[in-house]
């Protein structure tokens, strides 16, 4: 495993401040804390930055080394940081990301022996790792036999036999011999195929290149279903119109070496840091630059890293003509927003809209981007849209029709909101979000109460630990003048949710319905302290929880024609 260096938890200005000495970044002690601020992070163009003018003050440091190693191949950096990485390799110095780097240089120089060498001593990465790159080694030594000898030496090895064999099939049809390749991918009822999307696309290349174009678009068709993307859909066509199509997976001995590091770095994902699965899918794009699910794993990993520019600037890398294209422009838009830009992503989705005009998920993004900026009539229209391009029944269908409601419902169109969550409700019967959002606007409206909290109640069953769908049960009985049965869910809602506004608040009408005056009081001055000034349209209204301070609850329904407490409660 990368050993990572530990990271900070508290700042390299903290850290100056409690020594009484001041931080200069143009120092080698400031250097080196400002380089470990920024990989904490995770802003690996300061890192490495820091990093190295600290290491050119303390040129044996080892620390300083692997941290200027790590800050450069996490960005794709890989001659910045090879004569750091054999500066290290020369003194004996263990770090696996530098051996990474070295590594990665042995295969440009095609230095198959020192590879296999160096696998079978201290300077390996790891068991999978070192195992295979050894075997795909082999095959650029021009020894099948021995490469074959070698995957499955490591499918022996306890939790690596599909990794192993995975990479035996793809050697295979690498070298042409499809027949065995099919073999390897069919045995145990296809469970190389079901690894992982590539997986099916390289199953699927290797039946057309035997003539078996049927069973391929059979094989697609049962791994994906109807939800083609258009990579998938350009496959189809080209099998369905007879194209043997050729088997682009790994196409070279290199290919193997980067399919190896891109599948350890896709099995990461969600199962160690992203900054870990990062330097993977680096060294994938590297050593096979046009990998194209290697550039979108890279731009999906620093996307989730917060590194929103250097997300954009992976996915601008995905060619047009690509049919992975699509998914890129999806993603760079997604990366925008979450960088604040979202006038730069909606001007990508809709230059997507023009490209794919009939592709739902382009103006379904479009619609949740236009509703995130409030801008609900536009969002109607994309909604519009990709709710027309979707096969009736689909499984997305449901969640269309419910954003589109939410925007109905922002707009005051109640008939139409209403008629989209119900339709939801009948393709997702009991979808959570749907019977929340429903029940809690007939609460808000006052209307069919007791339908409104059989729904929430559902809602609740589904996702007991959701501080909003808790929240609409204990507003819901507030509603209806169960106010002592409401405490205890809104209680909840506010310990799931304690720095919400609308919740506090509304544990604060429900103190007070019974009573509870002080603890009414006190919410709402959390409920205040918690409202952001600059949000014109949250729920909370600051104003109204004000005059509900001077006069108390009773007051506030007087002054706005609602039915007293007393009223609601049932009581003469």
């Amino acid at each position: 495993m990368l050993k990572l260096l530990s990271k900070l938890t508290v700042s390299a200005v903290a850290i100056s401040a409690a020594l009484a000495v001041p931080l200069r970044a143009d120092t080698g002690s400031g250097a080196y804390l400002a380089g470990r601020h920024a990989l904490y992070a995770s802003n690996f163009d300061a890192a490495a930055t820091y990093f190295t003018r600290a290491l050119a003050r303390d040129t044996s440091n080892p620390e300083l080394m692997e941290n200027v190693v790590l800050a450069q191949l996490s960005l794709g950096r890989l001659d910045k940081a090879l004569p750091v990485a054999q500066v290290m390799e020369q003194n004996g110095l263990e770090s696996q990301p530098a051996r990474m780097v070295v590594l990665a240089h042995m295969i440009d120089e095609k230095d198959y022996d020192a590879i296999t060498g160096r696998t079978s001593d201290s300077k390996g990465i790891g068991p999978m790792l070192d195992g295979l790159v050894s075997a795909w080694a082999e095959l650029g030594k021009g020894d099948t036999e021995a490469a074959m000898t070698a995957f499955d030496g490591v499918a022996r090895e306890n939790g690596l036999r599909a990794f192993a064999l995975y990479h035996k099939a793809l050697a295979l049809a690498s070298s042409g011999d499809y027949a065995a390749a099919e073999e390897m991918f069919a045995a145990d009822n296809g469970a190389l195929t079901r690894m992982s999307r590539r997986a099916a696309i390289a199953r699927a290349e290797i039946l057309s290149q035997l003539g078996r174009n049927e069973d391929s678009l059979d094989l697609l068709a049962d791994a994906f279903g109807s939800g083609f993307d258009p990579g998938l859909t350009d496959l189809a066509d080209r099998l369905a119109a007879g194209e043997k199509v050729p088997f682009s997976v790994v196409t070279s001995v290199r290919d193997g070496f980067a399919e190896v590091f891109f599948s350890i770095g896709q099995a990461l994902r969600g199962e160690a840091s992203d900054d870990y699965a990062l330097v993977y899918a680096r060294m994938a794009t590297y050593l096979r630059p046009g990998h194209i699910d290697g550039l979108l794993l890279t731009a999906e990993l620093l996307d989730s890293l917060n590194q929103y520019d250097l997300s954009v600037l992976i996915y601008r890398q995905v060619p047009q003509e690509s049919p992975e294209f699509f998914a890129a422009e999806l993603g760079r838009a997604e990366a925008l927003r979450r960088a604040a830009k979202p006038d730069a992503a909606i001007e990508v989705l809709e230059s997507l809209t023009k490209t794919y005009p009939t592709m739902p998920a382009v103006f379904s993004a479009l619609g949740d981007l236009r509703r995130q900026q409030e801008h609900y009539a536009e969002a109607i229209a994309a909604y519009d849209n990709a709710i027309e391009y979707t096969e009736e029944g689909a499984q997305s269908e449901w969640f269309l029709l419910y954003a589109r409601g939410i925007a109905h419902e922002r707009l005051k169109h109640w008939d139409e909101a209403e008629s989209d969550f119900r339709h939801a409700l009948e393709l997702n019967p009991e979808q959570p979000q749907v019977l929340n959002y429903l029940g809690y606007s007939l609460v808000e409206r006052h209307s069919n109460l007791d339908e409104a909290l059989d729904m929430i109640e559902r809602a609740v069953a589904a996702r007991p630990d959701s501080g909003y769908i808790v929240d609409s049960l204990g507003w819901v009985l507030y509603r209806l003048g169960r106010y002592d049965e409401a405490v205890g869910h809104m209680e909840k809602a506010v310990e799931l949710m304690p720095v919400d506004p609308v919740v506090n608040d509304h544990l604060g009408d429900v103190f007070w319905a019974v009573g509870r005056y002080r603890e009414a009081e006190f919410q709402w001055r959390r409920a205040l302290s918690f409202i952001d000034p600059e949000d014109k349209s949250g729920e909370a209204d600051p104003n109204r929880i004000r005059r509900k301070l001077e006069v108390g609850l009773d007051v506030v329904l007087s002054e706005e024609g609602a039915p007293p407490l007393k009223v609601a409660n049932g009581s003469n």
